[in-house]
């Protein structure tokens, strides 16, 4: 990683300032070679000058960031320019013509990585917060990137180095008479690491909610009053609204803002019998959109819900149009007058997230699939332990349960794994 980068760092577009990266051993003779400041570059000192760019110049600001002490670990040079496209490209340009290279897509938060600036995780918590639709997955990716659970992963791998540390001895010294109380101790220290498994992998689905959103179908007979609870739940006409049976053919999409966490609001076709064929494409589409989500938000018209509600999914029936009449539910709704969309609103969060999840930080798929197979080779060497193996059998389980930690932080983390992860980011960050 002795090659210079270089790179936009801000949004491309008009704006007011413009930030150039410059990151690798050198980058301090690229700014010398084309910024107005002669004398020493103190670093973290913004200096206003000039920034010459070959064929015109411009004033601006450069900073200077000694290794190791900046985002990357290396050398960095930020050039502040003003904000118009082809300034900053000229900016650009000259680095190059300097001597720096392009940078690849997320090649600066790569060498963080590299050089032990952040772990794997935490990169994916920048990123998590970068991509961030709502507050909930800023403050979940934050966790992320201050190293929650690469802390997490590296605390249980402690007890599991000392548990290996302890079986190699008694392998190494069998004469000292040590196999019950290591036996004993192995055992005590896999059932801690499984216990805190459990309660890391029990994020996943709060995880899930805040990365993905809240995906809520509402749902209930045709003519529930459906598009209509939804255009006044968004506060907007997103759905058509008519008094003609069957008129949302289609799932109909808007997202809501609740507490900082992100509702995916779908509005479903109205289910009933004797539809025609491309009614009934509608009510299966409906049906699709029930099954897959999180909460369930039925406008209840008779007795029974008019189909199957998925098992385990929260449900709230809601007593629609309350304006024209009154009727038995969680909380009596008027999308005319407003009347209970604050409580219904309200019921929505606590249903389809609740306040107890907004501390979540288990975000990924593959964080969670690591801990699935870190907490299924513990499984492994306790049954080997309770049922007498030899210690170089569950050494080797114990072995594998750290090896899928060490994938949080990326210590074991294939080259595969790491290039799709950086993949993700932009050029320049």
């Amino acid at each position: 990683m002795k090659d210079v980068i270089s790179a936009i760092a801000t949004a491309q577009g008009r704006g007011g300032v413009a930030i150039v990266r410059v990151s690798g051993e050198g980058a301090l003779d690229i700014a010398r070679a084309m910024f107005s400041r002669r004398g020493n570059y103190v670093p973290n000192m913004l200096y206003p000058g000039t920034i010459d760019c070959g064929t015109f110049s411009d004033h601006g600001m450069c900073v200077f960031f000694r290794a190791p002490h900046s985002f990357t670990g290396e050398d960095t040079v930020e050039f502040h320019c003003h904000g118009g496209t082809a300034i900053a490209r000229g900016v650009l340009s000259r680095t190059f013509a300097l001597g720096a290279r392009p940078a690849e897509r997320g090649e600066f938060t790569r060498r963080a990585f590299l050089n032990g600036k952040l772990s794997l995780s935490a990169a994916e918590g920048l990123a998590d917060m970068i991509n961030a639709e709502s507050e909930a997955q800023v403050r979940a990716g934050c966790l992320l990137y201050e190293e929650k659970l690469t802390g997490e992963a590296r605390e249980m791998q402690t007890l599991l180095t000392g548990c290996l540390a302890a079986i190699d001895a008694d392998i190494d010294y069998p004469e000292e008479d040590l196999s019950a109380d290591t036996r004993e101790a192995s055992l005590q220290a896999v059932r801690a690491v499984r216990e805190r498994l459990s309660r890391l992998k029990g994020q996943y689905r709060a995880g899930r909610k805040i990365k993905d959103g809240v995906s809520v179908a509402i749902c209930g007979r045709p003519n529930a009053g459906k598009s209509s609870l939804l255009n006044a739940l968004l506060g907007y006409d997103k759905a058509i609204v008519s008094a003609v049976e069957g008129t949302t053919r289609d799932a109909v999409e808007g997202t809501l803002e609740l507490n900082g966490v992100l509702f995916r609001l779908v509005d479903t076709a109205g289910l009933r019998a004797g539809a025609d064929e491309l009614e009934r494409e509608g009510i299966r589409r409906a049906e699709r959109a029930i099954r897959t989500a999180d909460l369930i938000v039925w406008l209840r018209e008779g007795e029974e819900f008019p189909g199957s509600l998925p098992q385990g999914v929260p449900v709230i029936t809601v007593a629609g149009k309350s304006d024209l009449s009154r009727r038995e539910g969680d909380v009596a709704v008027s999308s005319v007058t407003g009347e209970g969309l604050e409580e219904l609103k309200k019921l929505i969060y606590e249903r389809g997230f609740g306040q107890q999840n907004d501390g979540a930080f288990l975000l990924e798929a593959r964080h969670y699939r690591a801990l699935e197979h870190a907490d299924a080779a513990l499984s492994a060497a306790e049954a080997s332990i309770a049922s007498g193996m030899p210690a170089e059998v569950y050494a080797v389980e114990i072995k594998a349960a750290w090896d899928d930690l060490g994938e949080l932080s990326g210590e074991t983390a294939t080259e595969a794994i790491i290039g799709e992860i950086f993949s993700r980011f932009c050029v320049g960050k």
